[in-house]
């Protein structure tokens, strides 16, 4: 079985243990994606899927596994997901708990690929999962960080690719001028 992951924020740059068969390619499939998460082990303001996102471009690679619960896995200790929130990793096929999502199944049926992984967590803020942010709240937010922390929030949103354009990345730019880096748009496997 061949199986990619669809991915959009930091996995692109850090991808730790999810282990890539290849590098990342451009040209996944469209998503809804926000940055509407606060993280809980770190100070980054995540991108995740947000149902009420406009649509935005993804990257996929091939995973160095043929068994979909091992890349599930992969994806589950990279993103330190706990094993009771199976549904927090997106498959297709489904299993544990995930959603089929029609848009990558169908793009994985276009590219003749049988099966892929990607992080399923909702947005999150002020300790609320599902909660999604106001672009202000985001903007006050970070603007609250300071020193390592503001450096790290910083370095997240401007680390992801440039033609992730999302209402909240706006607002960021407008107000805190944190502009995506010029190598953000390059990726690579690690």
């Amino acid at each position: 079985m061949n199986i990619v992951c669809i991915a959009w924020g930091s996995l692109l740059w850090k991808p730790q243990g999810l282990k890539l068969a290849s590098g990342w390619h451009p040209g996944g499939p469209p998503l809804p994606l926000e940055f509407a998460r606060q993280s809980d082990d770190s100070p980054e303001l995540a991108l995740v899927l947000c149902d009420t996102a406009r649509l935005a471009p993804t990257y996929w690679a091939y995973v160095a596994t043929g068994d979909l619960d091992e890349a599930r896995a992969m994806v589950r200790e990279r993103e330190k997901i706990t094993l009771d929130r199976p549904e927090w990793i997106g498959s297709i096929p489904a299993i544990d708990g995930a959603q089929e999502d029609s848009r990558i199944a169908a793009w994985l049926r276009a590219r003749r690929i049988d099966a892929a992984v990607w992080t399923a967590v909702p947005p999150k803020f002020d300790g609320e999962n599902g909660r999604v942010p106001t672009a202000d709240e985001v903007v006050r937010w970070l603007d609250s960080r300071s020193g390592e922390q503001r450096a790290a929030a910083e370095d997240y949103i401007r680390r992801t690719p440039a033609h992730i354009d999302t209402c909240n990345r706006r607002a960021i730019q407008a107000r805190l001028g944190w502009r995506p880096l010029r190598e953000a748009h390059v990726t690579q496997a690690r």
